[in-house]
């Protein structure tokens, strides 16, 4: 199949600037409705990376998100939800952006472009053939984020690419292509639109079953999450009242003595 980059091919709408609100947000959201469609197709891709990932995980294996701009963005949100949400250690899920960490706020120019600092960045948390090395680059093309792909996968690590140009370089890269053309953005070429909606569902999908997968949720309920403020202390509270079928001080105390909705449930149905 030739490659096309379908990310920078002109919006199915012309003259925007003459629009309305309503047309505008209207024509988005009509755009947006096709990106489910286009991920329930490669449900199968998305599973068998994750069946590839649980086993490398429980081994003590990390999953790296490289991306650059947009990317690099929703990969580093993704990775710094896991420990409040599922209460695993900062370090197993690792966000990387091209031009490190001053880049999330503000572009830095040409960052993208090195090919070599990928592995650096990715060399400094001392990597291992356990490890996962998720690449995500709306057109495929991305040198930082190509090349690292590549670097992690001649040294055996396990590699996955996120792209919404089918046939891109980084599909060709990776073990795991997870391929989304979502087709011509609202605003011609903004990959932060549909192409980054679709990475964000994608992001989610893989994250969260890995975390069910490995014990991480009971029932339906997050029962490792941290308990970070107020809020997340009267969601647990709650859980336990739940599972315990117990009344809301003696499950503030439980979870207080044991500090995780998982440890306070456990420490009763072991007795």
């Amino acid at each position: 199949m030739q490659f096309k980059k379908i990310t920078e091919q002109d919006s199915n709408y012309n003259n925007l600037e003459e629009m309305s609100t309503l047309d505008i947000l209207m024509g988005i959201n009509k755009e947006d409705q096709t990106i489910a469609e286009e991920i329930q197709k490669i449900i199968p891709k998305i599973e068998a990376l994750v069946e590839a990932m649980i086993p490398r995980f429980l081994d003590g294996g990390r999953i790296f998100y490289l991306g650059a701009g947009t990317s690099g963005r929703l990969g580093i949100v993704d990775a710094s939800e896991i420990p409040p949400t599922f209460g695993m250690p900062a370090n197993r899920f690792i966000g990387l952006i091209a031009g490190g960490e001053s880049a999330i706020r503000k572009a830095k120019e040409f960052a993208e472009d090195d090919r070599h600092q990928a592995w650096k960045d990715i060399t400094a948390f001392d990597p291992s053939p356990f490890d996962t090395v998720i690449g995500i680059s709306a057109s495929g093309t991305t040198p930082y984020v190509v090349s690292g792909v590549k670097d992690a996968k001649l040294r055996s690590l396990l590699t996955a690419g996120i792209t919404n140009n089918p046939g891109s370089p980084l599909s060709s890269e990776s073990l795991h292509a997870i391929e989304i053309p979502v087709g011509p953005e609202f605003v011609t070429g903004s990959t932060r639109m549909k192409s980054g909606t679709s990475q964000k569902l994608i992001l989610n999908m893989i994250s969260t079953s890995l975390m069910i997968r490995i014990g991480r949720v009971k029932g339906n309920k997050m029962v490792h999450m941290q308990l970070s403020n107020q809020k997340l202390v009267e969601r647990g509270i709650r859980y336990v009242m739940t599972a315990l079928e117990i009344d809301q001080t003696s499950a503030a105390e439980l979870l207080k003595e044991h500090g995780s909705v998982s440890a306070a449930v456990q420490s009763q149905t072991e007795e």
